[in-house]
């Protein structure tokens, strides 16, 4: 096993430049959920040229791939994601993601040629909101496959993560527009409406626990300052650690705007999204593997720390279905939040590159381990009882 771990590690060393350079052309051309035509064909093109059978657009998905080597199983997934945000590019480091995992599956040949089994990269598209891995569950994407993993990148370098269950909520106030000075009576204010709910939910949020987060943002406040509104908009996010209390904290807000509508006369529409992201169901065995790894690069590993913050990803479905861990690795410093520009340009800096391949390092020698005699019974006899 020590020898073969070298053999990884060397593997990496030797497609050092050409996965910077990947990860700095998709940071360099960031494309939203679902758009990520760019992304997806520089990875799968690039595990194309190291021997991996690919399979593009599955599950119905264009930008979405799976890439493979080895035959049969165990069937050990790395996991890529390649999408960006909105004005902020790759401020949550998907170039790092995505790049990580395809080369730690080229530096997993040499497992697959002496143990057996085989790596599958599963390409991700629209984590960001829009869940692409919850579609690709439904759809049986990982289905054939033993376990599943990735790598984020973050401020701390952690093996195990809470992730939130999300749902999306979309609303609408209708009221009756009106001159706004000289005919105020006559008009129906959406807009007060979407502003009462949004203070409702502001009391609200000292009754719920902890764990519960509750944010969104006006999308349509209305026209004109002398105008009445007659339609407001919003979308909010809710979360919570549970399914369960995620679906009472729903029904929480819901009131919210249900009082709204009924104080100021707006008629409320309203619409939950059909994909709720699942929390996140670490599989202890599989992260203790990967510690040990990322520890033997020189790197501490810390216990999650709920005080850092965690949110949301469609990961937390994946591990639902089959035994999964998303650990973080350390890019930046602790105090430099995700979803930021100062992120962005962490995921593109020398710690970034840094991250980036001891990220592939850990996780390709995390596949050696999974091959070991008695390491996947564990896996699995984990993720049933649990």
């Amino acid at each position: 096993m020590e020898n073969l771990k070298l053999k990884i590690k060397d593997s990496v060393e030797l497609q050092r430049e050409q996965l910077i350079q990947l990860s700095l052309n998709i940071h360099n051309n960031p494309e939203l959920a679902f758009e990520e035509e760019k992304a997806s064909a520089w990875l799968t093109g690039y595990l194309q040229e190291h021997g991996f059978r690919i399979v593009r657009g599955i599950t119905g998905l264009a930008t979405a791939f799976q890439a493979s080597c080895g035959q049969g199983r165990p069937a050990i997934a790395l996991l890529a994601e390649y999408d960006a945000l909105p004005k902020l590019g790759h401020a949550c480091g998907h170039n790092i993601i995505g790049v990580s995992a395809v080369g730690a599956a080229v530096a997993s040949k040499c497992v697959i040629d002496q143990l057996g089994g085989s790596v599958v990269v599963v390409g991700t598209p629209a984590e960001e909101g829009l869940g692409g891995k919850i579609e690709m569950v439904r759809a049986g994407a990982f289905n054939d496959l033993d376990v599943a993993m990735m790598i984020h990148p973050n401020g701390l370098n952690m093996a195990t993560i809470e992730a939130l269950a999300c749902s999306t909520l979309d609303v609408e106030f209708f009221g009756r527009p009106a001159h706004a000075a000289s005919q105020p009576h006559k008009g129906i204010n959406a807009l007060e409406a979407m502003v009462l709910a949004f203070t409702s939910i502001d009391s609200l949020r000292q009754h719920v626990r902890g764990d519960a987060r509750i944010h969104g943002i006006i999308t349509d406040g209305g026209e004109a300052p002398n105008i009445v509104p007659a339609h407001s908009a919003a979308e909010f996010l809710v979360r919570a650690s549970d399914n369960e209390y995620l679906a009472e904290v729903r029904d929480k807000v819901l009131n919210c705007f249900r009082g709204a509508s009924v104080a100021s006369g707006a008629r409320l529409e309203y619409r939950w999204r059909d994909k709720t992201y699942a929390p996140m169901k670490n599989n202890v065995t599989m992260a203790q593997l990967f510690s040990r790894n990322l520890e033997s690069l020189g790197r501490q590993v810390v216990p999650f720390d709920s005080s850092f913050g965690f949110g949301s990803t469609d990961m937390g479905n994946v591990s639902q279905v089959v035994p999964s861990i998303h650990p973080t690795i350390a890019i930046a410093s602790p105090e430099v939040p995700a979803h930021t520009p100062e992120f962005a340009a962490a995921a593109a800096s020398e710690a970034g590159h840094e991250g980036l391949i001891d990220a592939a390092k850990a996780m390709a020698m995390t596949v050696a381990d999974i091959l070991q005699p008695g390491k996947l019974d564990r896996i699995r006899q984990e993720f049933c009882s649990g």
